[in-house]
């Protein structure tokens, strides 16, 4: 099968199309057919050697969330899953893949009437949005600010708060994203890459403040972003795509009653297919939609690299390895 194996760390040139063997399932493992494979900004940090969770050991095959029919199952797993169309996880690596090993367990089967790569869209990024949205409890009324709100996360952040009634202000970087982030429900659009742009936030609020900041940018945007929380609001801190984390004063922030949701535990396998099957729910019913700004051959891993680290895509970028 081709794959795509990553030999060194550095850029996007060390990710190479390779001829390799074809994986064989083992004990409670599917083997998957990979239509599409998701590509995370994570995964730009692991391969240039600076990924959060430090470095792993090579050679290896990136990717950590695919879509496809099962075409094979290990020895104990149930046969009739073969044909089924699912999403899952990989445990980490080898999804930029023609075929890729998966446990049966982390499989979820894909509705009817919704599109296999909307499916892959909605794996990692509808999974961590509905979790994040959850926990923050977002009310109607309430003044949301949305950090990359072009973004995988950021776009499908937007629509939840905007379902329940919520003001939104979507954020992002370039004037080009402003008519996406609108269509899908904010009410108005903030360029955080613009001097003075906690000015427009400002005006969009009436001056009040905000009641919530979804953080996933991290870095001065973050920093800016908690800063011009009103009192009593509260900031959901989620990543750094920044490349640094935002900084606050701890006491500060409760010296004005501004209180700190993190993801201080990942969830369980049972809660991560729960909420996965939840968003596609979702969208297979149109009440989310993901959006897809870019999809790339499998043998061009290296350019969605260098997009991605362009800052320049929107949505989620998806490799489509098969039709």
């Amino acid at each position: 099968m081709r794959a795509v194996v990553m030999e060194e760390f550095g850029g996007p040139e060390v990710l190479r199309i390779q001829q390799v063997g074809d994986p064989v399932p083992g004990p409670g493992q599917v083997l998957v057919a990979v239509a599409y494979a998701s590509i995370t900004f994570v995964e730009t940090q692991v391969r240039s050697g600076n990924g959060p969770f430090g470095r792993p050991v090579l050679p290896r095959t990136p990717g950590n969330g695919v879509g496809g029919r099962i075409v094979a199952v290990g020895p104990d797993v149930d046969p009739a899953l073969v044909g089924a169309v699912v999403v899952t996880t990989t445990g980490g690596e080898g999804g930029y893949a023609e075929l890729a090993l998966a446990r049966a367990q982390d499989t979820v089967p894909v509705p009817a009437g919704l599109e296999l790569k909307d499916a892959v869209a909605l794996l990692a990024d509808g999974r961590t949005a509905l979790l994040l949205h959850r926990q923050a409890q977002v009310k109607p009324g309430e003044r949301v600010l949305v950090e990359a709100a072009a973004g995988g996360v950021g776009s499908l952040l937007v629509q939840l708060a905007a379902a329940v009634g919520a003001h939104v202000i979507g954020a992002a970087r370039g004037v080009g994203k402003a008519e996406l982030v609108t269509s899908l429900g904010a009410a108005c659009y903030v360029d955080y890459s613009l001097p003075g742009w906690l000015d427009q936030v400002a005006e969009a609020t009436g001056g009040a403040g905000i009641d919530l900041v979804f953080d996933g940018v991290g870095g001065r945007i973050g920093t800016e972003a908690i800063g011009a929380l009103r009192d009593g609001g509260r900031a959901s801190i989620y990543g750094m795509a920044s490349g640094a984390d935002a900084e606050f004063d701890e006491g500060a922030l409760r010296a004005r009653s501004i209180g700190v949701i993190g993801l201080a535990a990942a969830p369980s396998p049972a809660e991560a297919r729960a909420l996965i099957a939840d968003a596609l729910n979702l969208a297979a019913s149109r009440e989310l939609r993901p959006v897809i700004g870019q999809t790339f051959p499998l043998e061009e891993a290296a350019a969605a690299h260098r997009a991605i680290e362009s800052r320049t895509t929107i949505g989620k970028t998806l490799l489509h390895v098969r039709s």
